[in-house]
């Protein structure tokens, strides 16, 4: 018997095949198949099983292609209300897999419909519990993703008692010897403070996860949800996809329109530049936002543009190109694709440079415009900063005064080289200024 986690540190999800003999079962892919057809094809294997803990907020899965791909059955609570085939799997239901076996336990909280998936091996003894986003390394799912209507409607103090229960009743009751495995690791969104470690066990997480600790179930949710991270426009979109089932993976991303550099592109249409931000400084097109490809392009496309807003897509080469068509495929964007292009060659606007021993001598004369998340901005960096976190940044540039050049920063740089680009063509004949990394600096000296 073999598990196998994958990694996707960008969206900071795992996802898992579990292996007995030449049977595979596949828990919460990704929207890219081809890591478990590998891992199949190596072992002489077959892939008799995708299982769903939910319908996932941050990511598009794959489960619908790969049952299409293999013939292998999809298994989910009957709690998701899937709109495609699958067998439910409930408390009480067991799947075999050669010689061990993978018992359903329904752990609502994070989501409704959230399962966890516990992994007996040949003596009924309990190995693993495949958690889902019910119980992370160090933290549990967030309860508050599933308020809007178009996802449930389910008001987060009500998940969040459920989550109480769900950990205390049932994960914290299985042997401390149980190994771990949840689908999100540190930097994820759907929990607040997910420990650098991908794994553990019940016994570890009972002696060091903070929401594990005896408290009342009040007290529970009082901790749980203070201080919960923004909420990306696409989190909704993804589990109305994912319930419904995603197309191929390959055929959405041949299906996207490449255009000529030359080409002139449609008025009014937002164009996302991909390149290094000093590159984009030295030249752009007039509006585009700058969004750097790195190791969260993901997770800001969707919180920066919405799920129903088309876009052009910008880079420097064409392996840059694929690659960012193909992040923006794994949150369900991909459809919103205007056009991805290679950068022209003539970029009129250019960005002016920030004179940082200005900005430190005479802080006064500028706006500044922090653009952190609101629990980062608990220390502040520059006295009577304006708080705009950059999510909303698009909705409330309006917000900014404009009697003095405007500065925007972040933690960084990386987020404040989108900030600027967004305030810019926000507030037309204003100077806006990027901090960029020179904001460490400033940290350091605020925190002496």
């Amino acid at each position: 018997m073999q598990i196998q986690q994958f990694y996707d540190k960008g969206l900071a999800h795992a996802s898992y095949a579990v292996r007995c003999g030449r049977q595979v079962a596949i828990i919460d892919p990704g929207r890219d198949p081809q890591p478990y057809y590998d891992f199949a094809d190596e072992h002489e294997a077959d892939i008799v099983a995708v299982i769903e803990t939910h319908p996932h907020a941050d990511f598009v899965s794959s489960h619908l292609e790969i049952a299409q791909e293999t013939e292998a059955t999809i298994y989910c609570s009957k709690l998701v209300g899937a709109k495609y085939p699958h067998k439910s799997f409930d408390d009480g239901d067991r799947l075999k897999l050669g010689s061990v076996e993978l018992h359903a336990i329904n752990t609502p909280g994070h989501s409704p419909d959230s399962i966890s998936i516990l992994l007996l091996d040949e003596m009924a003894q309990s190995r693993a519990v495949f958690t889902g986003d019910t119980l992370f390394v160090g933290d549990v799912g967030r309860p508050d993703l599933r308020e809007e209507e178009a996802v449930g409607g389910h008001k987060r103090e009500e998940l969040a008692a459920e989550l109480y229960r769900s950990t205390r009743n049932k994960l914290m009751t299985l042997p401390g010897t149980t190994r771990v495995y949840p689908a999100h690791g540190p930097g994820s969104l759907c929990g607040k403070t997910t420990s650098p470690d991908l794994d553990s066990t019940i016994a570890k997480e009972l002696k060091t996860n903070y929401a594990l600790q005896p408290m009342s179930q009040d007290e529970f949710i009082k901790v749980l949800l203070e201080d919960q991270p923004f909420v990306p426009k696409y989190f909704g979109h993804d589990v109305k996809l994912n319930k419904a089932g995603a197309p191929s993976f390959e055929d959405s991303i041949r299906a996207v329109p490449h255009l000529s550099s030359t080409a002139a592109l449609e008025p009014g249409v937002l164009v996302i530049d991909t390149r290094p931000a000093a590159k984009f400084r030295a030249g752009h097109l007039p509006g585009a936002i700058n969004l750097q490809d790195g190791g969260k392009f993901e997770t800001w496309l969707g919180s920066v543009v919405g799920p129903g807003e088309k876009f052009y897509l910008l880079a420097d080469t064409k392996i840059a190109l694929d690659t960012v068509v193909r992040k923006t495929a794994k949150i369900g964007y991909e459809a919103n694709i205007k056009g991805a292009l290679l950068a022209p060659l003539a970029l009129p606007e250019t960005a002016p440079a920030v004179d940082v021993e200005a900005v430190r001598q005479h802080p006064e004369q500028f706006t500044i415009v922090d653009i952190r998340n609101r629990a980062e901005a608990k220390v502040p960096v520059f006295d009577n900063a304006l708080l705009i976190p950059l999510p909303e940044l698009r909705e409330r540039a309006h917000e900014i005064p404009t009697d003095k050049p405007v500065l925007i920063h972040c933690a960084g740089g990386y987020r404040s080289a989108a900030g600027a680009s967004i305030v810019h063509q926000a507030l037309t004949g204003v100077e806006v200024l990027d901090l960029g990394e020179a904001i460490t600096d400033f940290q350091k000296q605020a925190v002496h």
